[in-house]
């Protein structure tokens, strides 16, 4: 008989063990999937490290991936400590960029010293409002933020490709749903010459930093974790629950607003209704590997943007799909789940009744 007894506290060689354990099951079962189609699993990772790490190009590449996984990361980190369950960041994402190239293609000219903060500080914006209307509905109305966020990114969808066949098209596009440019002065700075990685992962390793010293050093990252722990007893505390709440709903949805403004004036320099691949629900798995740290968002962000730089390469290579890091994926958030629950509560085994 297997019975589950709540832990006092956490040990940290799990705090530790738990994700990487998690990583390292994924791994294996995708390996065992491979096998069975008749593919060598060490060939497939042989190519996969390669393919993220194995020159200057798939290094910087590796990290161009990661940069938007490391906001999108901090953006469910941030506001799963909370309890607010924000599934919306791929919708946030979108409204970012949008708002970045609306405002960065023309309608404001100036440095970049001014154009690009205003360029970025817009993206922020339009997702942090994106988050504002299901958090008012929870704290309001009792509404399901999981239900609404995630329905809210279907919507946000359709609205980006009505502006990008409507106001926001390029009349210089030939007819594809795009928008106009952004101004080479609203474009961020390229890290490495000759390269795709751009400013804005030093962006995202500043903003990791410091939310970690935000919700470990001061009062309002306190009533922050107070809210995630209980938010009942919180509330007896005389904490602003209600406040706190739209407070980090509103962060998580600037940090994967400046996801998607930093894609347009980083990488694309205009908005197509193609930008992410799905860099708003990825950040969750990001996130929960991470153990919801914000400093620990790092180093998971760069693992999982390995994962499908290296799954492109592998690709290629063996022409299998690339959706396989999709599966990898997929398989570390499911065994992060269930090395969480073992995180909080301790198996007992007990003999049953003779």
């Amino acid at each position: 008989m297997i019975r589950l007894e709540p832990r006092a506290a956490t040990p940290a060689w799990l705090a530790v063990a738990a994700p990487t354990g998690a990583v390292a099951a994924a791994l294996l079962v995708a390996s065992a999937v491979l096998w069975a189609i008749g593919i060598a699993p060490l060939t497939v990772l042989r190519l996969m490290v390669e393919g993220a790490l194995g020159s200057t190009f798939a290094m910087a590449e590796t990290a161009t991936r990661a940069t938007p996984l490391l906001l999108t990361g901090l953006a469910a980190a941030i506001a799963f400590r909370a309890r607010f369950w924000n599934i919306g960041g791929e919708g946030q994402l979108y409204l970012g960029a949008m708002a970045a190239v609306a405002l960065g293609s023309g309608a404001i000219e100036g440095p970049p010293l001014l154009l690009v903060p205003l360029v970025l500080a817009a993206g922020a914006i339009a997702g942090a409002l994106g988050a504002l209307l299901p958090a008012l509905g929870k704290v309001r109305a009792g509404a399901d933020e999981v239900v609404t966020t995630l329905l809210l990114n279907f919507v946000i969808a359709l609205f980006v490709q009505m502006m990008l066949e409507g106001p926001l098209k390029d009349p210089m596009g030939l007819g594809w749903p795009q928008s106009p440019p952004l101004l080479d002065e609203a474009m961020l700075p390229r890290l490495v010459e000759r390269q795709r990685l751009h400013a804005g992962l030093l962006l995202g390793l500043l903003l990791a930093l410091l939310l970690q010293l935000v919700l470990a050093r001061t009062v309002w990252g306190l009533a922050v974790r107070a809210v995630g722990h209980n938010p009942r007893a919180a509330a007896y505390a005389g904490l602003p629950v209600a406040r706190t709440t739209l407070a980090v709903a509103m962060l998580s949805g600037a940090l994967a607003g400046l996801a998607g403004a930093g894609e347009v004036a980083g990488l694309k320099g205009y908005l197509t209704a193609d930008l992410s691949p799905g860099y708003g629900y990825a950040g969750i798995v990001v996130a929960m590997l991470a153990g919801l740290s914000p400093l620990a968002v790092v180093p998971a962000a760069f693992l999982v943007a390995a994962v499908f730089v290296g799954a492109d390469t592998m690709g290629r290579g063996l022409g299998i799909s690339s959706y396989f890091a999709d599966l990898v994926v997929a398989l570390a958030l499911l065994f992060v789940l269930a090395g969480g629950l073992l995180m909080r509560y301790r198996l007992r085994f007990a003999r049953g009744p003779a």
